[in-house]
C-alpha cells in the first residue's frame, strides 16, 4: 500500500465523493467515459503519496527539501535571513511530483514567516520567488543559533495552499517532514556562503526530497551543526524521530493560506 500524507485526507475524501458522483453520470451517458473519472481519482490519491526515503550517508550532505526539477541556481550577494552571501537552489514541483517538504539538515527552527502574494506560474522563478504567496522556514545550528539554511515554500499557478508543520524552536532532523504545498508549486533552498556549499545538482535535474543531495558543505563548522549526528534517527526515516515531530503529529497542521 502506498503511504499517504495526513495533510490530504480532506481533499481525498471530498474528491472521491465528487468523482464517484461524476463517474456515475458518465456511466449513464456512455460507460467507457467512466475511465476519465477513474484516472483523475488515481492522480488525486497519488498526489498525496508520502514515500519512505533513505538519507545519504555523508553527514555533510544537504538533502533536497522537495521532489521536482531544479529550475535555477542563483548566487545572492546578501540574504537578510542568513546574514550574508548565499546560494539559492529553486525546485519546481509539477502536479505529478510528491509534494511533501522536508528539512535539508539537522537544526532548530528559529523563525517562520508567511507572506501573502500572487499566484504566478512557479516556472517563472524570478517573479514567483518575490511576488507569490510563500512561507519561509529559517533553520539554525541548535547550539549557536546561527542560521544555516532557509526553506521557502511558494505557491504556483495551481497551488493555493501551503501546509507548514514546523514551528519556532522545533528541533529538526535531516529529511524530517516539515509540511507540503498542494497542487503544483516551487520550493527554494538557501544556504549561506560561509558554509562553503558545493552544489551537487544542475539545472534540469530531477531530485527527490530527503534522498538526493543538493549540496555538500565543505566548512568544518557544518560537521556538528547540520550533519547526521549519532543521536539522529535512522537514515531511513519518516520524520518522526524527534519530540518535536511527535508533537506535530498530535496537533493539527496549520495551513498558512486561505
Amino acid at each position: 500500500m502506498i503511504p499517504l500524507t495526513r495533510h490530504g485526507w480532506r481533499e481525498m475524501v471530498v474528491g472521491t465523493l465528487l468523482l464517484a458522483a461524476g463517474g456515475w453520470g458518465l456511466w449513464m451517458l456512455y460507460p467507457p467515459l467512466v475511465m476519465l473519472a477513474v484516472a483523475v481519482w488515481v492522480w488525486l490519491i497519488a498526489f498525496f503519496r508520502d514515500p519512505l526515503r533513505k538519507l545519504p550517508a555523508d553527514p555533510k550532505a544537504v538533502v533536497s527539501p522537495a521532489d521536482g526539477m531544479v529550475s535555477d541556481i542563483t548566487n545572492i550577494e546578501f540574504d537578510e535571513l542568513l546574514g550574508g552571501p548565499a546560494v539559492r537552489v529553486g525546485i519546481f514541483l509539477s502536479v505529478f511530483n510528491v509534494h511533501i517538504n522536508r528539512s535539508p539538515c539537522d537544526g532548530v527552527v528559529v523563525a517562520t514567516k508567511y507572506k501573502p502574494g500572487k499566484f504566478i506560474n512557479a516556472m517563472r522563478h524570478n517573479d514567483a520567488s518575490t511576488q507569490n504567496e510563500s512561507n519561509t522556514i529559517v533553520i539554525a545550528d541548535a547550539v549557536s543559533r546561527r542560521p544555516i539554511a532557509v526553506v521557502r515554500q511558494i505557491v504556483g499557478l495551481i497551488a493555493r495552499r501551503i501546509v507548514c508543520t514546523a514551528r519556532e524552536n522545533d528541533r529538526l532532523t535531516r529529511g524530517q517532514r516539515i509540511g507540503m504545498i498542494k497542487f503544483g508549486s516551487r520550493t527554494e533552498l538557501y544556504l549561506p556562503m560561509w558554509l562553503a556549499p558545493r552544489i551537487d545538482v544542475h539545472i534540469g535535474q530531477s531530485v527527490r526530497g530527503a534522498a538526493d543531495v543538493i549540496a555538500t558543505v565543505t566548512a568544518t563548522e557544518f560537521a556538528e551543526s547540520a550533519g547526521h549526528s549519532p543521536s539522529s534517527p535512522s537514515p531511513c526515516t519518516r520524520g518522526e524521530g524527534s519530540a518535536a515531530s511527535a508533537e506535530q503529529a498530535a496537533a493539527p497542521p496549520p495551513e498558512v493560506s486561505a
